[in-house]
């Protein structure tokens, strides 16, 4: 799997845990009173809609976090030495 696949899914694994009712595709329409086909197509395509928006998310997110980067790469943080205009620690 690629770097950015990988993300995208960590960033979709994180989303789906924020989820609190997250519902799952309902296989055939025999659970719905009367076995309404319609009603049960369109809760799949609600809980279809939904997912993809999840996913459309953690790719917007992933391509924020990319321009992030590639505008202002930070350098690596030196912890041993003060940071730029701080003085060095009184006890020190």
């Amino acid at each position: 799997m690629s770097d950015r696949r990988q993300r995208i899914h960590e960033l979709v694994m994180a989303l789906l845990g924020q989820q609190s009712d997250l519902e799952l595709l309902s296989g055939d329409g025999s659970g719905f009173p009367g076995g309404d086909a319609g009603s049960w197509v369109e809760r799949n395509r609600r809980v279809v809609q939904r997912y993809q928006a999840l996913v459309r998310t953690a790719v917007t997110l992933d391509a924020l976090m990319d321009q992030e980067i590639a505008q202002d790469p930070l350098p690596p943080i030196d912890r041993e030495k003060p940071a730029g205009n701080q003085p060095p620690s009184a006890t020190g």
